[in-house]
């Protein structure tokens, strides 16, 4: 076991027997959901293996995974068909944008409140300069190995949890832009949370996580706490992600990120390693975006976190 899981689980430990001493059960359980399990660990040899599978899709197709181009719906084909084998059932809507098709794929884990939903999600699509794998395929497979570990746990939240991989986001959030805007009022109404993921894996990375709603931040900022990590607001991509639409709309937001062409301070490094006075990714939309332009440990704790998140926020 690594120090990642060790330490998520101890601190995961602490907070389950904290609020069962405190209040006799664990909080936000639902009345059918005595018993909350904990998060699994994410195996990062899987969402390496998903990543493999993003480069090879790519290399295949014109070298990138972008907005209307082959490489983009294979992806799509390929993130589809792995929920549907795990039990999920998947929506795909279409859209059209610079005179091509493109896609966004949703997929429902059966069960929990609909009342209640919390959605997690990440862009699929790269730019054509090359293959996407970190921007954002390490988001896109971290997610993708989430649901996935969701239906290996048979895991049954008071919660309803629903997934997202989002076309055309390098075009200007375009897909989740238009998922949002043809939700009605109720249907926003009932999204207690959105998640988003875009560039969790950066070969020179931060540790940032969004500021825009106090009680998913701290969930956030509780894990790493558990890992003796500090972490920083994320600034580099506000607005710039599919969180915004629907932070725009009224829905909680929150989420993680690890960098992009922005350059890693002296006191960042001294906080996380890597090197002072390079880009957290000096491959972002480049031809060099490959599966050699990564992170594992960051990669690793940000799928830790992300399943975290997910099991405790639909508790």
């Amino acid at each position: 076991m690594n120090l990642s899981v060790s330490a998520r689980a101890a601190a995961a430990a602490a907070v389950a027997c904290a609020t069962l001493l405190t209040t006799g059960s664990i909080a936000g359980a639902a009345p059918t959901h005595p018993t909350v399990t904990a998060a699994p660990d994410i195996p990062v040899v899987n969402v390496k293996a998903h990543l493999a599978q993003l480069q090879s899709i790519a290399t295949a197709n014109g070298g990138n995974r972008a907005h209307g181009r082959a490489g983009y719906k294979a992806s799509l084909d390929y993130v589809k068909a792995k929920l549907d084998a795990a039990g999920f059932t998947t929506t795909i809507q279409q859209f059209s944008s610079s005179g091509r098709t493109g896609y966004n794929l949703i997929a429902d884990w059966p069960g929990g409140d609909t009342g209640h939903v919390v959605m997690t999600g990440a862009h699929l699509d790269s730019v054509t300069a090359g293959p996407g794998i970190n921007d954002n395929g390490s988001g896109s497979a971290a997610i993708l190995e989430t649901a996935l570990a969701v239906a290996r746990a048979g895991h049954h939240p008071a919660k309803h949890l629903r997934f997202a991989w989002w076309g055309a986001e390098e075009l200007g959030m375009v897909g989740s832009r238009y998922y949002v805007g043809r939700l009605t009022s109720t249907e926003r109404s009932r999204i207690s949370a959105y998640l988003n993921f875009d560039m969790i894996g950066s070969p020179n990375p931060g540790y940032f996580v969004y500021d825009d709603d106090p009680a998913l931040e701290k969930t956030f900022k509780d894990y790493y706490a558990g890992l003796g990590i500090a972490t920083e607001p994320e600034t580099e991509g506000d607005g710039r992600s599919d969180h915004a639409p629907f932070k725009n709309a009224g829905v909680p937001v929150g989420g993680l990120f690890s960098g992009a062409d922005y350059v890693k301070t002296a006191a960042q490094a001294a906080k996380w390693g890597g090197s002072a006075g390079q880009a957290f990714d000096r491959c972002y939309h480049s031809s060099c975006d490959t599966t050699a332009n990564l992170n594992d440990t960051a990669l690793d704790r940000n799928s830790d976190a992300i399943a975290y998140a997910v099991w405790t926020l639909s508790a």
